[in-house]
């Protein structure tokens, strides 16, 4: 059984008559999976709240008119003037089957590590999610990876750091486990070095501005002499 749960409907509107169903405080859905996709809808707040928390991987027992069923989220479209949700598709999958979700990678603990307690150092987090493969029971929330060791600014966590739970593998099989999940700055560093960087400009463009300067002047010396010596030639004739 799910930890997450959402009651849909089924629903005979289609294309342009959805806007009146979502103006009633509903979401279209399209559940997939079960032979031919099924057209149903929830109310919008509890579908949110049941978003929120399940994500793209967490399973979640959908109550189809009293049928139940298993899903986990394949796609959530987002109206992108509101930000409001528009339409969500359902993955129907079985509780003895290995799925495929993406799931969060969470950093933990770099506060007790002496990168952060002793040289203040900041850490960038590369990767964000990654695509696991496990039964629905298995699935895990998100992943955590431990940043208590880092110490010395090239240091580095990648991949391989990260601990999955039993049962739940990487689905892809050629995955680089040396990819750079998480890495080290040096913030008091980085903004001495846009200082100098923001100095240096500033030279170069004060030695560009005296140039012009300079070449304007002569420009205009010899424009003066010029007119004095058609001036002088002038006078003679």
């Amino acid at each position: 059984m799910a930890e997450h749960k959402l009651a849909l409907k089924k629903r005979e509107l289609t294309g342009k008559k959805l806007k009146s169903l979502r103006k009633e405080g509903f979401i279209p859905s399209v559940v997939y999976g079960n032979k031919e996709p099924k057209l149903f809808s929830s109310e919008y707040v509890a579908t949110e709240k049941v978003l929120e928390k399940a994500g793209y991987h967490s399973p979640i027992d959908l109550d189809l008119e009293g049928k139940k069923q298993m899903a986990i989220v394949k796609d959530v479209q987002i109206d992108p003037v509101s930000r409001m949700i528009v339409n969500v598709e359902f993955q129907a999958i079985s509780a003895r089957e290995v799925v495929e979700a993406m799931t969060p990678i969470t950093i933990v603990n770099f506060e007790e590590s002496e990168a952060s307690k002793t040289y203040h150092f900041m850490m960038t987090q590369a990767i964000e999610e990654i695509a696991i493969k496990a039964k629905p029971a298995d699935l895990p929330n998100g992943l955590e990876i431990d940043a208590s060791g880092l110490e010395n600014i090239e240091d580095k966590l990648t991949i391989k750091d990260i601990k999955l739970p039993e049962g739940v593998e990487f689905s892809d099989k050629e995955l680089d486990l040396e990819q750079v999940v998480v890495s080290l700055y040096d913030p008091v560093a980085e903004a001495e070095k846009r200082e100098a960087e923001a100095e240096a400009e500033a030279e170069v463009e004060g030695s560009e501005t005296a140039e012009e300067e300079a070449e304007t002047k002569n420009a205009e010396a010899e424009t003066s002499e010029e007119i004095e010596e058609k001036t002088e030639e002038a006078s003679e004739e």
